[in-house]
């Protein structure tokens, strides 16, 4: 067991940041930047990313996801706790992120995540975007329409010249609020009335959903695309059929931990005789300009799980910004 030093017992106080001084803050955060700093960590060795341990309670009564991260670039570690506490009704779903100092062994803060889990969530999609999709892609297509659906258009429509951009979920049509929000977001969106038509030619289709079973079936495409998909805390989500695995090219934000958290990776692994082998790259991989660029003779599919490195990466970009701000005061 370490022991403790001095210099812990004497650190400051860390920071508590409740979710409105977060929500002040994102606009001055460069969440892109810090995540294309961290991945090139990553892949430089200056950060270590075990994987993400899923904790029951007892009872039935829900479970906690841990995502852990040491960023060492910037002398930082720590790890955000995601509960799901279920009820009746709909569950409890919060985020915090403990960061600590390498330096002093000490917190440094404790922060509400549950913004910046959708902001790192979307920006690293839009950091394989930005890598994986044809320079030329001009139709992007959007499966959900909530927080997360927002986030992702948000960082995603700079990054080509978009000609159109469709998004569906079956709450658009009685929620006229909701689609006017995504519409008011960028002046090239329509809502689509069904899956096949919002992927229809699309090159590129996020699929920004909270669940745990497909959301498309890969035959709607009618062209190789670029396909992204994200995490929920159900056990084994996928919004893909984890049998189609075997006909795309294969992508992931770490190829070391994804494999063993995504649920259709497990699932293809477990029953399709799909291998994480057949993974192409990684976002450490390919900020380094170390994996294969995507053919397109085939569709092309990226996972991310949410790493403990974009929360403390996130994290990390928060605490210096409030520091300069508290500094200054």
């Amino acid at each position: 067991m370490n022991s403790l030093s001095e210099e812990t017992q004497v650190a400051p106080t860390p920071f508590i940041v409740h979710e409105e001084e977060v929500r002040k803050a994102l606009p001055s955060l460069d969440i892109r930047g810090a995540l294309e700093d961290m991945f090139a960590a990553l892949g430089d060795g200056e950060a270590v990313q075990p994987p993400q341990t899923l904790t029951l309670f007892p009872r039935g009564a829900g479970d906690f996801i841990t995502y852990l991260g040491v960023l060492a670039k910037h002398d930082v570690f720590g790890a955000k706790l995601s509960p799901y506490v279920a009820q009746p009704g709909a569950p409890i779903v919060t985020a915090w992120t403990a960061l600590m100092s390498m330096r002093t062994g000490a917190p440094l803060m404790w922060c509400d995540s549950a913004l910046l889990t959708t902001e790192r969530t979307a920006g690293t999609t839009a950091l394989a975007v930005d890598r994986l999709a044809r320079a030329s892609s001009e139709r992007l297509a959007v499966i959900g329409s909530g927080s997360v659906a927002l986030a992702h258009l948000r960082h995603v429509a700079p990054l080509r010249e978009w000609s159109e951009i469709r998004i569906h979920s079956p709450r658009l049509a009685s929620e006229r609020a909701r689609a006017d929000a995504m519409k008011a977001l960028d002046s090239r969106v329509r809502v689509a009335a069904s899956v096949g038509e919002c992927v229809r030619d699309a090159d590129v289709v996020m699929l920004c959903t909270s669940s745990g079973t497909p959301v498309l079936a890969l035959d709607a495409l009618t062209k190789p695309a670029l396909v992204t998909s994200i995490s929920t805390n159900v056990a084994r989500a996928h919004e893909i059929d984890p049998a189609a695995l075997n006909s795309l090219d294969v992508y992931c934000d770490y190829r070391r931990t994804t494999p063993s958290s995504a649920g259709e990776m497990v699932i293809a692994r477990e029953h399709h005789g799909w291998s994480p082998d057949a993974i192409r790259g990684d976002l450490a991989e390919l900020a380094r300009g170390a994996s294969p660029a995507p053919s397109y003779e085939r569709s092309v599919f990226f996972r991310s799980i949410g790493l403990g490195l974009e929360d403390i990466a996130v994290a990390h970009a928060l605490h210096v910004h409030l520091a300069k701000l508290r500094a200054a005061a």
